[in-house]
């Protein structure tokens, strides 16, 4: 199934963005599992796994339109050195994708291309949930303070 190149462009910049996002995600988990916060980092490591199948349902639409997916175009990581700042990376990363999926969807509306954007308008809900995770992890760090947050995702 042949289909308009700019359907491509875009799933390959969501594609690009996920990619980023999977590293980004799954190396934060491991800083805090070594931190001793795997209790925050769990859901981390679990949005890393979500976008890898995401990522796997985007470069088989890919496929299946006769494009080829690029896995070369890698941006740059957002690390954080802290646990304020590796949800403040994580939103901002997550912000990202959120542009890049509802340009993406906004495009195939207009092209009529129902499938893709059924496909993309699922990984944006999941995306929204996790940014309401994350403000919600950094509103409670403003309520308890963060030696209070902190402690209350130490290992037991």
């Amino acid at each position: 199934m042949k289909i308009e190149r700019t359907v491509l462009v875009h799933l390959n910049k969501v594609l690009g963005q996920y990619l980023i996002s999977i590293n980004q995600y799954f190396l934060h988990a491991r800083i805090l599992k070594n931190w001793g916060i795997e209790k925050l980092g769990h859901p981390i490591y679990k949005k890393s796994i979500q976008d890898m199948k995401e990522s796997d349902d985007v470069i088989e639409r890919i496929l299946l339109l006769e494009g080829l997916p690029n896995l070369q175009e890698l941006g740059k990581l957002l690390i954080g050195e802290d646990v304020p700042e590796i949800l403040k990376c994580d939103l901002d990363r997550e912000y990202q994708k959120r542009t890049t999926l509802v340009d993406a969807i906004t495009h195939f509306e207009e092209v009529q291309d129902y499938v893709s954007r059924d496909l993309l308008e699922k990984m944006l809900d999941e995306s929204e949930e996790y940014i309401d995770w994350i403000e919600t992890q950094q509103e409670n760090i403003e309520l308890m303070g963060l030696e209070v947050y902190l402690q209350k995702h130490l290992e037991k």
